[in-house]
């Protein structure tokens, strides 16, 4: 579905500071005078929300790798009804901090080789893809150092262990390859104000 707006999403490993650059890439378009949305997944829909907390909290093997993919899927589909379409269609640039590019990678390769199955599902009931991806990419070790630092209760991929974040970062690099037409690669272990300046030319040039 392709509305007036444009779809931006923001990939990377836990860590790699996603979310604080999508708070200053949504400050710094509104500025230049852009009608954004900031949202996130899973998430950004009342419905989407509570499956995030079933997702993200608890013990690492309280979900299979399949569960969680349709759990995601049920998620992005309700996101995209109630969020992210509207504000296509109204013009906004719609700035995500992940879509299913982390499904393809968390699930479609954390344990076992269940990508055909992400995007069999993605094609069937989403069918949605970013016009514009930013992936963020820094040290495997560093990264999962910043996120058990947060010390919040969303922790449960966090708990798999820096092994799951080094396969995560090569698995996003190897996306961005077979994506390279929509994706840009950001150096996101520089100070933040270096990469959020990065972020906003990519971004920028895009747009115009």
């Amino acid at each position: 579905m392709n509305g007036a707006g444009r779809f931006i999403t923001f990939e990377g490993i836990d860590g790699s500071g996603k979310s604080t650059q999508a708070r200053h890439l949504d400050g710094r378009l509104r500025e230049e005078g852009y009608d954004t949305l900031l949202t996130r997944e899973p998430g950004g829909s009342p419905g989407a929300e509570e499956i995030r907390a079933l997702v993200l909290e608890g013990d690492p093997d309280r979900w299979s790798a399949e569960t969680e993919i349709l759990l995601f899927t049920a998620a992005r589909r309700d996101h995209l009804e109630r969020t992210i379409w509207p504000a296509l269609e109204a013009g906004k640039v719609v700035i995500c901090d992940r879509f299913v590019d982390s499904t393809r990678m968390y699930q479609g390769l954390s344990r076992g080789d269940l990508r055909a199955q992400v995007d069999a599902l993605h094609e069937l009931m989403i069918g949605t893809e970013a016009d514009l991806t930013l992936l963020f990419d820094m040290d495997p070790g560093l990264g999962h150092q910043r996120a058990k630092a947060r010390a919040t209760a969303e922790e449960r991929f966090e708990d798999f262990g820096e092994g799951l974040q080094a396969q995560m970062r090569q698995g996003f690099l190897a996306l961005a390859e077979e994506f390279s037409e929509r994706f840009r690669v950001v150096d996101a272990g520089r100070e933040i104000d270096a990469v959020a300046e990065d972020v906003a030319r990519i971004v920028l040039e895009h747009l115009r």
